[in-house]
């Protein structure tokens, strides 16, 4: 519409301007080195716009003629780049599908089509790596630490080798250098904060994960664990060095970041029981059992009274079970509680609730391994009856991938306690209270035993053979 427009403005000018020029009728003459030349105005006019016109026309000839081969050459230039691209970009996908040597011959043609290293050393690298070719991918690596505009990535493909070949001191290198160039990617602040972790570095590795922190590159439920385990670890140096004050200071920091993180509970409550401040660890304890049962808080709490009996040991133990009454873990709080009170009736309740019920060869899942156990020492302590408890210890055996345990949850490796690093994969605060990932044995396998019979005779009792604590596992 603008091009009418202007179209049908300069038409109408020149039409404006030959009337002018019509209805003004005159007459110019040219003198010039002898020569003499007449003519009218409008006459002049055109001649001048001829004149113009063709020497525009001779100037548009001269340019399409030498300009042509400049326009060839980036016509080539860009098919070569589109065609670079696509290679480029079929390169990506042939790494993304596993394809080394599809990938590997895509990288070659983009690098020899783009000239721009920049672009293509990535690929490159992971296209060697997908071959299996680890030196020359570090090669790819080392050469895009020499540009600004790879510099990060290459750090980065460094650090994912330093770390699968287990060299932390270079990764914490990798990853600081990361850091420092661009201290805002979330990624370069969680990886310096794992490393410092596993060097053992805790006080930096809390600092990193602060700055992580404001950058929201961690979900708020595992920055608060994680800065727990940070806390717990110098709570734990600190008390290695004598500072009691100071672990205390740092353990309830460490309750303060994640109240629900039984090993920081567990930890601050054996200080102030060491401390003499047993009230103050029962309620420690208490709290964290209501977030999250776990076997290590009920062990520190037996250990506030050692001396008193197993009936007092129940009234107390059932405090504790109350801030959480319906978890499997005060069941089996209660369930031991009671037998070693020897309060028969309320045992075989609290196991029945775990499902280890009086029928031993009854058909479903496998209740918890711990169950088992204690029911294979009810079974002997109440009635005599090693068969069947030896059936229950068969079906603790069966189903121990039942019984929640330490797992990582990087490699699943398994730990009787909460450790900061994995000694497996080296992950750092990765263990949690939970069941493995391990299928339970059929319980169709497993031996059935005669039902039970009354309790024999002192002569038959003699005859038995007593199943041990040690055997039951307690």
């Amino acid at each position: 519409m603008r091009r009418l427009l202007l179209t049908i403005l300069l038409a109408a000018l020149l039409v404006a301007t030959a009337v002018f020029f019509a209805d003004r009728p005159g007459t110019v003459t040219l003198a010039w080195n002898g020569w003499r030349m007449d003519t009218s105005v409008d006459r002049l006019v055109l001649a001048v716009a001829v004149l113009f016109a063709v020497l525009a026309l001779l100037l548009w000839l001269l340019r399409t003629i030498f300009g042509a081969p400049g326009r060839w050459r980036k016509a080539w230039a860009d098919r070569r780049r589109r065609e670079g691209y696509r290679a480029l970009t079929q390169g990506m996908v042939a790494v993304a599908a596993g394809e080394p040597e599809e990938a590997e011959r895509l990288a070659r043609r983009a690098d020899v089509l783009l000239a721009e290293p920049p672009l293509t050393l990535l690929l490159q690298a992971q296209a060697a790596q997908l071959n299996g070719d680890e030196t020359a991918a570090r090669n790819y690596f080392l050469a895009m630490l020499e540009r600004p505009e790879t510099e990060f990535l290459g750090l980065r493909g460094l650090l994912t080798q330093a770390l699968k070949a287990g060299n932390e001191v270079e990764a914490l290198s990798l990853a600081e250098r990361a850091r420092q160039l661009r201290p805002k990617t979330g990624w370069a602040l969680t990886s310096l904060t794992e490393l410092q972790a596993r060097t053992r570095q805790w006080k930096e590795a809390e600092a990193t994960l602060l700055q992580a922190v404001k950058r929201r590159a961690l979900p708020a439920p595992e920055a608060k664990r994680l800065q727990a385990a940070l806390l717990l670890e110098q709570s734990r140096a600190a008390s290695a060095s004598g500072d009691g004050r100071g672990a205390l200071g740092l353990a309830e920091r460490a309750g303060e970041a994640d109240p629900g993180f039984a090993p920081a509970a567990a930890w601050r409550a054996s200080l102030l029981r060491d401390g003499g401040r047993l009230r103050q660890a029962a309620r420690a304890l208490e709290a964290a059992w209501r977030l999250s049962p776990e076997p290590a808080l009920a062990e520190v709490y037996r250990s506030l009274a050692p001396a008193e009996t197993p009936m007092q040991r129940l009234k107390r133990l059932q405090e504790l079970a109350a801030a959480n009454p319906d978890h499997l873990e005060s069941h089996l709080l209660l369930a031991e509680a009671t037998l070693r009170a020897r309060l028969w009736g309320e045992a075989r309740r609290y196991l029945g609730m775990l499902g280890a019920g009086d029928d031993v060869g009854s058909a479903g899942p496998l209740p918890p391994a711990r169950a088992c156990l204690l029911m294979a020492e009810l079974e002997e302590g109440e009635r005599q009856d090693a068969a069947r408890a030896r059936a229950w210890l068969a079906r603790a055996a069966a189903g121990a991938a039942s019984d929640a345990t330490y797992v990582c949850a990087k490699c699943s490796t398994e730990a009787q306690h909460w450790v900061a690093i994995c000694p497996t994969c080296r992950g750092f605060a990765s263990f949690a209270w939970r069941l493995p990932p391990r299928a339970p044995r059929d319980l169709a396998a497993l031996p059935v035993p005669a039902p039970a019979l009354p309790a024999p005779g002192p002569a038959a009792a003699a005859a038995t053979p007593r199943l041990t604590r040690a055997k039951l596992g307690s």
